[in-house]
């Protein structure tokens, strides 16, 4: 037998494709280990300034104060608003830890947009929230605590009324970064401007249909203050589109 007829000793099958895995799989783990640690250390911070920022979401109510109906619901909550602003404190780093993540897999062009994305939809989000609590939250409060308020005697638990806040905000916040969705599907050739021009119509009854979903009442004014600004947004979004 010649040399030219032994065959060089091969891996095992599969151990080629398994070992990429496993060190993605490790490098995972290491970038979750990171960003628990950072969530660890921004709630802790968070609790030296969580009652200020319980006072903050209560503050809609007015003169009212939410009401515990168990013993342990206000401490519940006070650790779910330290972990909430322990989130958003810990977020940049944690966006991080998932941009390095994903980052090999990416071109130089497309990491380029990903550096762009992060603090663009930052500002969207943002903007959203305070838009919420500022325009939303003051219209939409005194409409529910004065509804049939007599015959009904108007007593909110805190756990409740926290968690329609939070939810409140979380959504309108996630609307606002419409435009920015629309840009990049629109950057990948997924949509374009005359495909959205040409849907306006739909949109509007889509729209229609989530401002429903997300605001609190059913009056015309609070629906009006969802659907106006969501339909300024996909008009950017047109526009942005067109850009891209």
């Amino acid at each position: 037998m010649t040399s030219a007829e032994v065959s060089p000793p091969t891996a095992p099958e599969g151990e080629a494709a398994v070992m990429p895995l496993l060190e993605h799989l490790k490098e995972l783990r290491n970038r979750l280990f990171r960003a628990s640690i950072a969530l660890m250390i921004t709630t802790a911070i968070s609790f030296f300034f969580t009652r200020e920022v319980l006072l903050f979401l209560i503050a809609p109510m007015g003169d009212s104060l939410p009401q515990a109906l168990k013993p342990t619901e206000s401490l519940g909550n006070y650790m779910k608003v330290a972990l909430l602003c322990g989130v958003i404190l810990a977020m940049p780093f944690i966006v991080y830890q998932v941009g390095r993540f994903i980052a090999p897999g990416l071109t130089k062009h497309e990491r380029r947009y990903l550096f762009v994305l992060v603090p663009g939809a930052t500002l969207c989000f943002v903007t959203g929230v305070a838009f919420a609590y500022y325009i939303m939250l003051p219209a939409a409060i005194p409409f529910l605590q004065g509804f049939m308020s007599d015959i009904i005697e108007q007593n909110w638990a805190i756990g409740e009324y926290m968690s329609f806040v939070t939810s409140l905000l979380f959504w309108i916040g996630l609307s606002f970064e419409l435009p920015l969705f629309v840009y990049f599907l629109a950057k990948m050739g997924i949509l374009d401007a005359q495909t959205l021009t040409k849907n306006f119509k739909y949109a509007i009854i889509v729209i229609a249909i989530m401002a429903a979903v997300i605001t609190p009442t059913v009056d015309r004014l609070t629906m009006a203050l969802v659907m106006g600004p969501l339909i300024v947004l996909y008009a950017i979004g047109i526009l942005l589109a067109k850009l891209a």
